[in-house]
């Protein structure tokens, strides 16, 4: 099968052609500067082609992707009729969704019931919905939400205490995100230790951190909440925080609400602590040539994705398997080093050699460490192939 994988933003647009049952990815690219003129920027392999086309909306967008697709030059399929579905990444499903589905005009309706917990993402994934209805109706779709492996955890760990009238008129709970991610590093690592009935702790680390506790496959907490601001530190966002600091700030400072959370969702996290960089690469440098904001910003980071390492293990009552994966969390030797230096009282050891890996799949605790410890790679867009794979073949 060919799945054409679209994550849309408001202005740009990102996409793979891929195969869900190899992982070959065909093609790949991004369209920019939609709204404005548009820029296509397309590869096949080591081959890259850029190329400014006029986009005045999301649909123009979708059709320059199919058409250099079948491009006789840059091509890699010769008809739109070989993509067998299209899978899309939508942010958020709300208490709507459990798992993805093929798109419906019921489904649409649903999703922009959700706008208001997702008012940055959503209007953008379903304008990339739309557009491909459009251009290829007659093709499936299919929609993967990156809150859907969340929605297993129980009352107890998604209800916030607050007054329940917000949670039943407003949905107000949480619901965490990366799920795709997860879901995927979860599946992946039954595989790696050839069982399914395990308690890991899955540690997503990058510019956008979060982590969550999984047993038998299924979520039971996650770090985020109603949004992707709350959990560990990350590059720009500040985390878990006393709610009552926006009041202060806002009370002192003349700041709006809205002004404030803009604060925390983007000068704020390893950026505010550092006054350097949300790079964390940027960190590492700093802090070897001696700079100590550089230094406690690490630390910070690697102390608090600790901490909600230890919480998980209660709230799992024991860990089999801790995982890292993403940007940091895969080609990070110093950050994981530094996270299992905490939790030596679990039994936790890694083999210092093995932990230099960047990049691949590797197990690098040591034989006797109570918990495995393994760097899995995640491949969000295999995950939303492969669900987009299952839902189209098992609807034929």
């Amino acid at each position: 099968m060919n799945i054409l994988i679209i994550n849309a933003g408001s202005s740009s647009l990102k996409y793979q052609l891929m195969n869900p049952d190899t992982g070959d990815v065909a093609a790949k690219g991004l369209c920019e500067r939609i709204y404005i003129d548009g820029r296509l920027t397309h590869k096949v392999g080591d081959n890259k082609v850029v190329k400014d086309i006029p986009m005045p909306s999301h649909s123009e967008a979708i059709a320059a992707v199919l058409d250099i697709l079948v491009d006789a030059e840059y091509g890699v399929i010769k008809s739109v009729d070989e993509i067998d579905a299209v899978g899309h990444r939508v942010l958020h499903g709300g208490m709507e969704f459990s798992d993805s589905c093929i798109v419906t005009d019921e489904v649409i309706a649903a999703i922009e019931k959700c706008i208001p917990l997702g008012p940055l993402h959503n209007p953008a994934n379903l304008m990339g919905i739309r557009a491909c209805q459009a251009v290829m109706p007659k093709t499936p779709q299919v929609a993967v939400f990156d809150t859907a492996f969340h929605m297993t955890m129980p009352a107890k760990a998604y209800r916030y205490a607050i007054p329940t009238e917000y949670y039943e008129n407003d949905n107000i709970r949480r619901y965490g995100f990366h799920g795709t991610s997860h879901k995927y590093v979860a599946r992946r690592t039954a595989e790696l230790v050839g069982k399914t009935e395990f308690k890991m702790v899955n540690c997503h680390l990058g510019n956008g951190s979060s982590m969550a506790a999984v047993k038998d496959g299924k979520c039971m907490d996650t770090t985020m909440g109603l949004t992707p601001l709350a959990g560990v530190p990350m590059g720009t966002r500040s985390g878990d925080i006393d709610p009552a600091v926006v009041q202060f700030i806002c009370n002192k400072y003349g700041m709006s609400v809205d002004d404030c959370l803009n604060m925390l969702n983007k000068k704020s996290g390893v950026l505010a602590v550092s006054g350097v960089s949300s790079d964390f690469r940027d960190l590492e440098d700093g802090a070897a040539k001696g700079n100590a904001d550089c230094r406690l910003a690490l630390d910070k980071f690697c102390y608090e994705v600790a901490k909600y390492v230890g919480a998980y293990a209660a709230a799992l009552n024991g860990l089999d398997v801790l995982t890292f994966t993403a940007g940091v969390g895969e080609n990070g030797p110093d950050t994981r080093a530094a996270v299992c230096e905490y939790l030596a009282f679990m039994g936790v050891k890694l083999d210092p050699e093995k932990n230099k890996v960047r990049g691949k799949e590797m197990l690098i605790s040591t034989p006797d460490s109570k918990v495995q410890v393994w760097v899995v790679p995640t491949n969000e867009e295999l995950m939303i192939a492969q669900d987009t794979a299952e839902l189209v073949k098992a609807a034929q």
